[in-house]
């Protein structure tokens, strides 16, 4: 079957085919100065998530505005920020078993990488591949400050795995990896501060430990979207991982924002799609369901219309009930906001890039599928 892409540059947004997913440059590249000044003056750095993006050309726009590199949670992802020419990847994320060890080793001697371990047999592991692929491995101590995935618990478990890769004769003792996930997608503000000063807590508690068995303190990495400006303010996290803050999905949007601090970002991301049955006068009926979209954090929302509501998506369709609304004829095309943004993108090939209802580039992504 050949390659079929969705648009050619110059092209009118209105003649791009269905379902495509559309990232709208003015409101991404606001999203991306919008972060930047939103950090003047605080002693953090930025390392944005790119399992988010899963593209090194947007990698690569992070990077000229300030960011020391990107994260990636699977090798394969980081072997695709790397060939793009990202020259600083951290895997937050544990690396287990022999395959993808070997590739972890072999892709430490193209770019500067750094791992995670919550665990010591790991750390013994990757102190093997990385003694037979001739490298040193930067390892973080992942700590499950409240998320309760992966992650060794505060304290004296957490500082028994520091100390096994500070002994390890391959491997270098970089830091903390604290990333509060479950604190993120918390509608109300005070309770995501309340959720990331207890993680603080966690992290101190490790630190002092560290300290007393003379370890160097590394750096602690962390933080989210939906937080991040906690993080950056308490004098503890030395990097931030964000990575919805460019696109901004529904779910996002549902969050409380108003005396954050935190920036509200815009939408950039959009599955755009095709009215394709008007046969009930009470629904309309779109090319995009669950391959188009994913729905684990709620349905799609329709641009610039709060009146009609996206009911329930399947294979290849979606449901909209309109409410009393008019419009949404046969052949109309619209825009609708993904509920979460990071799989949504894992769906596509491409990224069509559009500035003023035109057509600006296609952005291959290159990481889609890489989850090994």
């Amino acid at each position: 079957m050949p390659h079929y892409l969705p648009a050619q540059i110059g092209m009118p947004l209105d003649e791009v085919d269905t379902p495509a997913l559309i990232l709208d440059m003015e409101a991404f590249e606001a999203n991306l100065q919008r972060l930047t000044d939103s950090l003047v003056g605080r002693d953090v750095m930025l390392r944005p998530h790119a399992k988010s993006h899963k593209c090194p050309q947007i990698a690569m726009r992070q990077i000229a505005l300030g960011a020391v590199g990107v994260c990636c949670q699977k090798v394969s992802e980081a072997e695709a920020m790397v060939e793009g020419g990202v020259p600083d990847v951290l895997i937050a994320n544990e690396v287990i078993g022999a395959t993808k060890l070997r590739r972890l080793a072999a892709l430490a001697r193209q770019a500067k990488i750094t791992v995670c371990a919550d665990d010591v047999g790991n750390v013994l592991q990757l102190d093997k591949a990385a003694a037979e692929g001739g490298v040193i491995l930067d390892v973080l101590v992942e700590v499950n400050v409240g998320a309760n995935r992966c992650g060794v618990a505060p304290g004296a478990p957490a500082l028994a795995v520091a100390v096994a890769i500070a002994q390890s004769k391959h491997l270098r003792y970089a830091g903390l990896q604290a990333y509060q996930g479950g604190a993120q997608h918390v509608r109300a503000v005070e309770d995501r501060r309340v959720a990331i000063n207890q993680a603080v807590g966690y992290v101190n508690e490790t630190l002092a430990l560290i300290a007393q068995a003379g370890l160097p303190r590394g750096k602690v990495t962390g933080a989210g979207t939906g937080t991040y400006l906690f993080e950056a303010s308490s004098a503890v996290y030395d990097e931030i991982q964000v990575g919805s803050y460019i696109f901004m999905d529904a779910d996002y949007a549902r969050n409380e924002w108003t005396e954050s601090g935190i920036p509200r970002f815009e939408h950039s991301l959009f599955v755009w799609s095709t009215v394709m049955s008007r046969a009930r006068a009470d629904v309309a009926i779109v090319d995009a369901g669950l391959k188009a979209f994913s729905v684990d954090s709620g349905m799609p929302r329709v641009v610039d219309n709060t009146q009609v509501e996206f009911l329930k998506a399947s294979d290849e369709h979606g449901v909209i009930a309109l409410h009393g609304q008019s419009g949404f004829a046969l052949g109309d095309k619209i825009k609708l906001i993904p509920g979460h943004c990071d799989p949504t993108v894992n769906l596509y090939d491409h990224y069509v890039c559009v500035r003023q209802n035109r057509v600006e580039a296609l952005w291959p992504i290159t990481a889609r599928g890489a989850l090994w």
